[in-house]
């Protein structure tokens, strides 16, 4: 298998890093700026699973470089989607299906409507990971899983593939037969998670800490169940309490991707997590008060 990632940051190196390491065929596929700093500074994965070195990565900036492709691993933030919509209908022309492993869910339907349903395989991940001065990987804690599953039948073979692949990998890989509810427990966490450490400008130790602002993200839970219901995908109550006990099990100074980028005064995902949970809400009727009322607290922090 010919796996493209597109965009080297901390999430897509990590994982196509990993497929190296088992010895599979991995093309990393960057902005000019980044492949100037891969050029000069390598890859590396500096972990608590392992550190590796990426010796002589294939890199490149142009996908029409590329003859074929099997699948295109997609680990863009969410704003930057839109840019990359060229690059992945280039690759989906020459035989790639694509694997969108951002937060949130607006993009599968936006991905699907711009390349085709049977282009387009579900996907999440869960690590703690982001990239140092030099461009390498900094991941930590336990957490390391990459899950995927078929959204339409014809994606099974290349999802069995792609397990396969990932067995010998040094991550946790997992194949779902109900990737849409995956994607929605996802979708549910890193909103509460996000929503309330960025408001608050703290990490979730500080915010345990006061009842007050926990009830916040216990609320944010509530509100993406009811949402995840009126879409047809059920989250039981049993799902949610495991939700908080993960939240609470969080070493202290454990935080978002989201809060780690409003302390380096970073474009944040705001509008694509919390506004797309709002606007979802609207079109479905639910009514999403503590989603609103953090979106509105986050927002002018968005672009710094």
């Amino acid at each position: 298998m010919h796996i493209v990632v597109l965009g080297a940051g901390a999430l897509g190196v990590y994982f196509g890093g990993r497929w190296i390491e088992a010895g599979v065929d991995v093309t990393f596929l960057v902005r000019e700026k980044r492949a100037a700093q891969i050029k000069e500074t390598g890859l590396r994965i500096n972990s608590t699973h392992g550190d590796y070195d990426l010796e002589n990565p294939r890199v490149i900036t142009d996908p029409g470089a590329i003859e074929s492709a099997d699948l295109v691993l997609v680990s863009v933030k969410g704003f930057h989607l839109e840019g990359t919509l060229d690059h992945l209908k280039a690759l989906t022309a020459k035989g790639a299906c694509v694997l969108p492993v951002l937060n949130g869910i607006e993009h599968i339907s936006v991905l699907q409507e711009e390349l085709g349903k049977a282009n387009v395989i579900g996907g999440l991940s869960f690590i703690f990971a982001t990239l140092n001065d030099k461009g390498h990987v900094e991941q930590t804690g336990d957490k390391h899983e990459l899950i995927f599953g078929a959204l339409e039948p014809s994606q099974q073979k290349i999802c069995n593939e792609l397990a396969e692949i990932s067995e010998s990998a040094g991550f946790n890989g997992k194949h779902s037969s109900d990737i849409t509810w995956e994607i929605w427990k996802k979708y549910m966490f890193i909103t509460a998670l996000s929503g309330v450490t960025t408001a608050a400008n703290l990490p979730i130790g500080p915010v345990r800490e006061h009842p007050e602002t926990l009830h916040i993200a216990d609320r944010i839970l509530r509100e993406m169940q009811s949402l995840a219901m009126a879409y047809g995908t059920t989250i039981s109550d049993e799902e949610v309490e495991a939700t908080i006990k993960n939240v609470n099990s969080l070493d202290r100074e454990a935080t978002s991707s989201m809060h780690k980028d409003r302390r380096k005064g970073l474009r944040l995902e705001v509008d694509h997590l919390q506004g797309g949970a709002v606007r979802l809400a609207e079109k479905a009727g639910v009514d999403v008060p503590y989603i609103r009322a953090v979106l509105g607290l986050i927002k002018p922090f968005e672009i710094r």
